[in-house]
């Protein structure tokens, strides 16, 4: 068997084990328990993580922009399927809002409640990662034009920008102003954020593989060289930062949908601060990196460590030791060690086939008699 053989095979093992593992996870715990919340989690930064590596990464692109393009993904999922007859509670200060239908219940009527309900789900998740890509489009307009730190700056701004802009009570029959979108419905199953989120996530890789996706690395590694060789700069570039957007966006309705409600607050700087560290733990430009990093800063932050914040952990308990904030001190460290000793990232460059290719280094033998 060829050695892309063997990888791929290895490759397909590895997921369907993934899936029976996250199957039986659902089949033995309910909803509510963290295991559960910490796979959703996790997917939904994996996929955020991966996008965003994408533009970074793969591309060359410095943004800071995933936060706004979340935001537009989860609000346009809230409103587009929160049930009528609770948009009077949820508008409570609007009179219900611009808005009087839901995608879930317009399906429900010709295909059956759970089909209905499951494909006005995907319809909005969708709608809202067009919409981020159409934001996109128009920033990236001059925005595209900037390098390294000053683009950086811009698409932060344009985050925090949008952020102000939702809150906004002019909006409030859209967006419900400064209050928060709740009531609409949710995937139960951690099974299905991994279908959805491996998905994209493989469409992605297939991007990444193709002529487009060493197009994106040729500007990375040298413009001047990707445009001597043919390469349209503006196209590729506006290309790679609308595509990373649309899979934000619809990060963003996944996360959303984890949270069960929907305030443009939690959408700043600071949140996309931490998808950029996962994709620095991870490796910058590698997939499995990424998916691999948003798993283990999630567990980490959200569970493993999150009894130092109420003084125990793990059999210790400790309260004048272990208090408020104790949590994120022992994570940054944790953090400023893989970053010494694992310079590129846990995986580097590196995807997970590609740990069957390595070889032991052959020593250097000495020629004697010659």
């Amino acid at each position: 068997m060829t050695t892309s053989k063997k990888k791929t095979v290895f490759l397909a093992a590895v997921l369907i084990l993934v899936l029976a593992a996250a199957i039986a996870v659902d089949a033995a715990l309910p909803s509510y328990h963290i295991v559960i919340k910490v796979i959703k989690k996790g997917t939904v930064y994996a996929l955020v993580a991966v996008s965003m590596n994408l533009l970074n990464g793969f591309t060359g692109l410095f943004s800071l922009g995933q936060a706004g393009f979340m935001l537009l993904g989860a609000y346009a999922y809230g409103v587009l399927t929160i049930p009528v007859a609770k948009r009077i509670s949820v508008y409570q200060y609007f009179d219900g809002g611009a808005i009087q239908f839901s995608l879930p219940e317009i399906f429900e009527s010709f295909l059956g409640k759970t089909v209905g309900t499951t494909v006005g789900m995907l319809l909005a998740l969708l709608v809202g990662g067009l919409l981020a890509a159409l934001m996109a489009w128009l920033i990236g307009l001059p925005v595209l034009r900037l390098k390294s730190d000053y683009l950086a700056i811009a698409t932060l701004g344009f985050a925090e920008i949008l952020r102000a802009f939702f809150q906004w009570n002019a909006l409030g029959p859209i967006t419900n102003g400064s209050n928060l979108l709740k009531s609409y419905p949710d995937f139960e199953h951690a099974t299905s954020y991994i279908i959805l989120a491996g998905l994209m996530i493989a469409f992605i890789v297939l991007l990444i593989n193709s002529t487009y996706g060493r197009a994106f690395k040729a500007i990375r590694d040298d413009e001047v060289a990707a445009e001597a060789m043919g390469i349209n700069l503006a196209k590729h570039k506006r290309m790679a930062f609308i595509i990373s957007s649309f899979f934000a966006g619809i990060g963003g309705g996944m996360l959303a949908m984890y949270n069960g409600t929907i305030a443009a607050a939690p959408f700043k700087s600071a949140m996309t601060y931490e998808i950029l560290l996962i994709v620095v733990i991870g490796g910058i430009g590698s997939i499995t990196g990424s998916i691999l990093a948003s798993y283990l800063y999630i567990f980490s932050a959200e569970w493993l460590l999150r009894g130092l914040d109420s003084g125990k952990f793990l059999f210790i308990n400790a309260p004048a030791v272990f208090k408020n904030g104790f949590r994120m001190v022992v994570l940054s460290v944790i953090i400023m060690c893989i970053v010494l000793f694992f310079r590129k990232g846990l995986m580097g460059d590196k995807e997970l086939p590609d740990l069957l290719g390595r070889r032991p280094k052959a020593r250097n033998k000495e020629v004697v008699g010659k």
